[in-house]
């Protein structure tokens, strides 16, 4: 290999090393600005393409789903609604997120997945806009979700229709479960952060004082 082929190698080698680079830099960044961010910064759209400000749940504990209407999970919607209508009371919230990522098993449009549950399974839990959880596309509020709570193996990306994530009363994301974990399987960990004081609670009476 002569000197100009072998520079040219050399000059090729060292802009690929540098792309990487800027790459993991800027996915880094990228996560590290999400997590600064938190959970309550985000305001993912409802069905009907309006802004639904999480800000407003301070101090709820939410669970947040990414839904489907045609997957062999989707049953799993008469669960988290009974969840929901035991504990809202006490304010639990459940977020459902549809997404159509998994083998298309979200096909309607977002009014559409939201009258199915509604109409199927009697749902009256707040079931938003369709969005992306994986992927180039994957909102926002996800990318936060999956960097504050990996999966096995440390593996952040979603796995299928029906993972969950609890977040507590302060915000942060308290346990994530596997989209096949039963619901009911989950009170007891919400009755956990349910007995949890509501910090903001606490921060309105002293500013109130």
């Amino acid at each position: 290999m002569d000197g100009l082929a072998l520079r040219n190698k050399t000059s090729s080698i060292q802009s690929f090393v540098y792309t990487v680079k800027i790459l993991a830099t800027r996915r880094i960044l990228k996560m590290a600005s999400a997590t600064e961010l938190g959970f309550y910064s985000y305001k993912p759209l409802d069905k009907k393409g309006d802004p639904f400000d999480l800000a407003d749940l301070k101090g709820k504990v939410v669970l947040v789903v990414n839904v489907a209407s045609k997957c062999g999970l989707t049953p799993q919607y008469e669960g988290l609604e009974k969840l929901y209508d035991q504990y809202k009371d006490r304010g639990l919230v459940v977020l459902g997120f549809p997404c159509n990522q998994f083998m298309g098993q979200a096909p309607g449009t977002a009014e559409e997945e939201v009258s199915f549950c509604t109409l199927t399974y009697g749902v009256k839990f707040p079931v938003l806009g369709k969005i992306d959880v994986n992927g180039k596309n994957a909102h926002p509020l996800y990318e936060y979700l999956k960097k504050e709570k990996a999966g096995i193996f440390g593996i952040g990306r979603i796995k299928w229709n029906f993972e969950k994530f609890l977040v507590g009363r302060d915000g942060s994301v308290a346990q994530r479960w596997a989209p096949t974990t039963d619901p009911k399987s989950l009170a007891p960990t919400i009755e956990e952060e349910l007995s949890k004081p509501d910090p903001y609670a606490a921060k309105d009476a002293t500013e109130a004082a």
